[in-house]
């Protein structure tokens, strides 16, 4: 499974961008996915995740009321609506998708992700 992210860049205090994640395989259906961030000097942390149904979403509290996840399973892509983004947004984001084994909580830890795409970066002026 290859993973391809795109959709960064820069962008103003208070505005939106919608980062995109396609995956190269049959079917992302069965796919537990999620968003990670790194900021620079800083080690990579969750944002956000759906679990293979898309019944669940899980938030990091930073994001919560302000990034959506989201997921075609049509275009074997997830999405991670950002707005109201400010400087501690600014970060490399990274997608990650699982073989569906992962349950609740544990898809908030990178450890559960089989596959990771590489990074879009995202920059947020003040």
């Amino acid at each position: 499974v290859q993973l391809q992210a795109s959709g960064g860049g820069l962008v103003q205090a208070g505005g939106s961008l919608r980062l995109s994640c396609a995956a190269s395989v049959r079917s992302l259906s069965n796919f537990g996915l999620a968003w990670f961030r790194q900021a620079p000097g800083k080690e990579r942390e969750f944002v956000s995740a759906i679990s293979w149904s898309g019944v669940t979403t899980y938030y990091a509290d930073s994001v919560k009321g302000r990034f959506t996840i989201s997921r075609d399973n049509n275009k074997n892509t997830v999405y991670l609506q950002m707005n109201s983004l400010n400087a501690g947004d600014t970060a490399a984001y990274y997608c990650a998708a699982e073989n569906g084994r992962t349950l609740g909580w544990g898809l908030r830890e990178s450890d559960s992700y089989d596959y990771w795409g590489q990074g879009t970066l995202v920059t947020v002026s003040s």
